[in-house]
């Protein structure tokens, strides 16, 4: 009989290949808050991207309510982009935040201030984070979460300009990498003293949006020295199809990786070799958000019969998803292995 583990050792032993205790880890790389885990908290959007108590609370209902491992309180994409300028619309309860503008078109204008770490969007996570730490101490994963440079990019210049500049300027574009992979780093740092676990770098160099060769070209010699750097487990989650670049997300040193049902479970695991952990892949559009419960129960039985070593919603939930699909999750995964 597999012996049972505590919530943080059964997620931390899958992602680094070790003991399988009695069933398989459900973690959350991303957001998994809906409505309707706002309305059993009272914890609402805006007040959980701005309010560190509140931030922590909402982000623990995760594991107390839906009976997830792991936690995780940094719902948005967008607390670089806020903490180094960019206008911001915090949304609601049934809407994401989103940059407002896109303040930056030249790297010569681009500063990182020494302080970045203080500003409202940043501190906001790390006081979550030692909140979270102190009340769980080692029983539950905590797992942080900081934007890649390909991301902030995106939101301090626009997606569409700076994927032009890789087609046609590529030198601008590896000059916005190299100042903005500052702010990753440190930011990433900070979350791990302030008690996270295992940080996600989300850099969102989607398979729909860039290519292989453009990520091998752009972002694989960055992302290896993030993962030197920043020195502590890393688990690395770009959205879409990426099932043709696999290879180099093991090449870049990621501990694991979050991954879309694009990718087909069989595949994936097939592809890395049992050189980095999966982490995913359950679909959220179809199946979380329009499925049923037993919908989720088969696409978790089949994440779990290919091998993904952490079984997780592909990305960020829809805000309305039922929560019943969420805890679906976790008890098809009690089904053990």
């Amino acid at each position: 009989m597999a012996r049972k583990l505590s919530p943080k050792r059964r997620f931390l032993s899958a992602l680094f290949g070790g003991r399988r205790g009695d069933r398989p880890p459900v973690g959350n790389p991303t957001s998994i808050v809906t409505r309707e885990l706002m309305e059993k908290t009272g914890i609402f959007f805006p007040r959980a991207h701005l309010e560190a108590g509140a931030m922590a609370e909402l982000a623990a209902a995760g594991h107390e309510i839906l009976g997830f491992d792991s936690i995780m309180p940094e719902f948005s994409v967008q607390q670089e982009a806020a903490a180094l300028g960019c206008e911001m619309d915090w949304g609601g309860p049934s809407m994401m935040p989103d940059a407002k503008t896109h303040p930056f078109q030249r790297v010569e204008d681009l500063r990182v201030p020494e302080n970045i770490l203080e500003k409202p969007s940043m501190k906001v996570v790390l006081e979550a984070l030692t909140l979270l730490r102190r009340q769980y101490g080692d029983e539950v994963a905590l797992i942080g979460k900081v934007m890649g440079p390909w991301t902030i990019s995106y939101h301090l210049a626009g997606t569409e300009n700076f994927l032009l500049w890789s087609a046609v300027e590529p030198d601008k574009v590896r000059r916005f990498l190299e100042v903005l992979k500052e702010v990753t780093v440190r930011f990433a740092r900070a979350q791990f003293r302030a008690g996270a676990d295992v940080v996600v770098l989300a850099d969102h160099a989607t398979g729909d949006l860039v290519s292989p060769g453009t990520y091998q070209k752009f972002l694989l010699p960055v992302h290896q020295e993030l993962v030197q750097r920043i020195g502590g487990p890393l688990i690395l989650h770009i959205c879409g199809n990426c099932a043709d670049r696999l290879r180099l997300f093991v090449e870049a040193g990621f501990d694991g990786y979050h991954f879309e049902w694009q990718v087909d479970a069989r595949e994936a695991v097939e592809a890395v070799k049992g050189e980095m952990a999966l982490v995913g892949n359950i679909n959220n559009p179809t199946v979380l958000f329009r499925g049923t419960p037993e919908d989720v129960r088969r696409q978790v039985r089949y994440s779990v019969a290919a091998g993904v070593d952490i079984i997780a919603p592909e990305c960020a939930v829809p805000l309305q998803t039922p929560l019943q699909n969420l805890k679906a999750i976790v008890e098809a995964a009690r089904e053990g292995y």
